[in-house]
């Protein structure tokens, strides 16, 4: 699990035509986080980074549908209207990036907060990071660094300092020590979520087994996470480090919030606290990989509690010399779905109350993604579905389905081996496209200034040196697909064609410009660009073309199953159709 930032959460960004949103934005999407739409006044309409812009908040809801986080660039004077329309939008989690955001605004906010059952992280905060599942705000820099510092592990982070956070991250992964979530709550003296609220949501995260608190000088934060360690809000191993030590009384120890003020906020008070709640104390921010890793081997050692086991079960043998109960070896986890009586639940929405209400397009990309999407997305995703159902009967996968339901194979197998034939050279050239048309994405925003036309040139030549053949683009039998045009048309006309639209456009001009011969999207390309655009993962891509071929390859097997005989040498393309005519 984590806390605060997964894959279902859906996220708007603020500020995000600004130099720093587009900048973090990139990073958020590369690292796997659903951003879905953008929000700048007077620029609605326009995209950056492939999101929709909106020129307020309640116009990006209305437009894409629930939205989980706000994650707010903008300038300090404007960080206080821009998080109570958040908020009065109904957003239920901010995170408030910017610094020197006056406090009066940040206690309005807070009432604001409070009042419409929100909560907001910040300000001057990089964010919170989940490993491989999402991030908020500015943690890690870029997507490429970030997915190499933060790995997947035990150990939550809560931290007053930026730069502490990632390097404890950092340092910890260099031990072979993983988190949950990172996050840094800020450096402020006034913030939203402190460090007893980061405690209250570890406790409740089942994966969190152990937390790293940085603290400092200064406020009463650390006191207060002794005080909830105390009263039983907390019950897991803290290893604790505050920094300011040396500091004096009236001075400002790197944040606005880390200063001394008479007797309040002390390096000795708030050490003195936690060492009398039970908390691990390192005086030096060196020995927190070391430390935490004595603590986890402690841990280790305890005897798990294993519920639902029957006191009379027998003991399971050791594995490498450790004890481990049957029950958590055979215990897993799944996000997909879940069955109880009366109860079918597909993430986490209840099947009975989907019916009728969303497409079963929509509800395909609910069960891939974990989010419901918009009417124009599901109408979006139909068409795709549509235009990949069947495509005669010469392909291979219907060649293979037919055959086998020639031999008397049941419809199972049939379907089977027709999907099975969905290889590199047939239906699979939809992931490929994907690939393609991200690195020219990057390739436009690092090396050729923005120009998505300069990136998809310098890809195209580099390709024909290559001798390499360019995944969706071609067709044997169509020099102009009519579903290529429709689909493209669709996605400007609802919107929500974005970076990949562009990059796959900008490929088919490079190749008129540089071959002997143009060389058009197909429906492959076309479908690629869309999913990029709708925030497919890239791994998923073919799939999409097996889910639309599954009713075609229906047909096929049902067809050769009534009207053909058993057995019977099926030619691959001689053959005519005496279907119904164009109607």
């Amino acid at each position: 699990m984590a806390i605060l930032i997964d894959e279902t959460k859906r996220v708007l960004v603020q500020g995000i035509t600004g130099r720093e949103g587009m900048t973090r934005t990139r990073l958020m999407k590369g690292y796997g986080t659903q951003v879905v739409a953008g929000v700048t006044p007077g620029r609605g309409g326009s995209q950056a980074e492939g999101v929709p812009v909106f020129d307020t908040v309640r116009e990006a809801a209305r437009s894409v549908g629930q939205i989980d986080v706000s994650v707010i660039f903008v300038p300090a004077p404007l960080v206080k209207p821009a998080a109570l329309e958040a908020i009065e939008a109904g957003i239920k989690l901010l995170v408030i990036v910017p610094d020197r955001v006056p406090i009066y605004d940040v206690l309005e906010i807070a009432a604001a907060a409070e009042q419409h059952g929100a909560n907001f992280l910040g300000p001057n905060t990089l964010g919170v990071l989940s490993p491989n599942r999402g991030v908020l705000g500015m943690m890690g820099g870029q997507a490429a660094s970030a997915k190499e510092w933060f790995i997947p592990g035990p150990v939550g982070i809560t931290s007053r300092s930026g730069g502490i956070t990632t390097s404890m991250a950092y340092y910890l992964a260099k031990q072979g020590i993983g988190c949950t979530t990172v996050a840094h709550v800020g450096g402020d003296a006034v913030i939203g979520l402190p460090h007893a609220d980061m405690l209250r949501r570890f406790e409740q995260d089942e994966d969190t087994r152990l937390v790293v608190m940085y603290g400092e000088i200064g406020t009463s934060q650390e006191e207060d996470a002794a005080a909830l360690i105390e009263q039983g809000g907390f019950t897991k191993p803290l290893v604790a480090c505050i920094g300011g030590k040396a500091a004096k009384r009236g001075t400002r120890f790197s944040h606005a919030g880390a200063i001394i003020e008479g007797d309040r906020g002390t390096y000795e008070g708030k050490v003195k606290r936690l060492q009398e709640v039970g908390a691990t104390l390192v005086d030096s921010f060196a020995d927190i990989p070391r430390v935490t890793a004595e603590v986890l081997s402690k841990l280790e050692a305890r005897p798990k509690v294993v519920t639902n086991v029957k006191p009379e079960a027998p003991a399971a043998p050791a594995t490498n010399g450790k004890h481990e109960p049957e029950a958590d070896k055979l215990h897993w986890k799944t996000a997909v779905s879940e069955v109880h009586p009366n109860e079918i639940r597909l993430r986490g929405y209840r099947i009975d109350e989907l019916m009728g209400r969303l497409t079963f397009s929509q509800t395909i990309y609910l069960a891939l993604t974990g989010q419901k999407p918009s009417p124009e997305v599901g109408q979006l995703l139909d068409a795709m579905f549509v235009a990949s159902i069947d495509h005669g009967a010469t392909p291979p996968s219907t060649l293979a389905a037919r055959t086998a339901a020639s031999t008397g194979a049941p419809f199972n197998a049939a379907l089977a081996v027709g999907l099975l034939s969905i290889n590199q050279h047939h239906g699979g050239a939809i992931q490929a496209c994907m690939e393609m048309i991200q690195e020219v994405v990057r390739r436009a925003d690092s090396e050729h200034a923005g120009s998505m036309e300069a990136s998809a040139a310098a890809l195209v030549a580099a390709y024909k040196q290559q001798k390499k053949r360019l995944p969706g683009f071609g067709h044997r039998v169509h020099t102009n697909d009519p579903r290529t045009k429709r689909l493209l048309e669709m996605a400007d006309q609802s919107k929500l064609a974005g970076s990949g639209v562009a990059a796959v456009r900008a490929l088919e001009a490079a190749l008129a410009q540089q071959g002997s011969s143009p060389l058009p999207i197909n429906v492959d390309g076309a479908m690629a660009a869309l999913l990029l655009d709708l925030n497919i993962p890239v791994e998923l891509g073919n799939t999409f073309f097996m889910i639309a071929r599954v009713p075609g390859l229906v047909a096929q097997v049902h067809e050769e199953k009534t009207r053909e005989r058993p057995m019977r040498q099926i030619h691959p393309s001689d053959h005519e159709y005496d279907g119904e005519p164009p109607r």
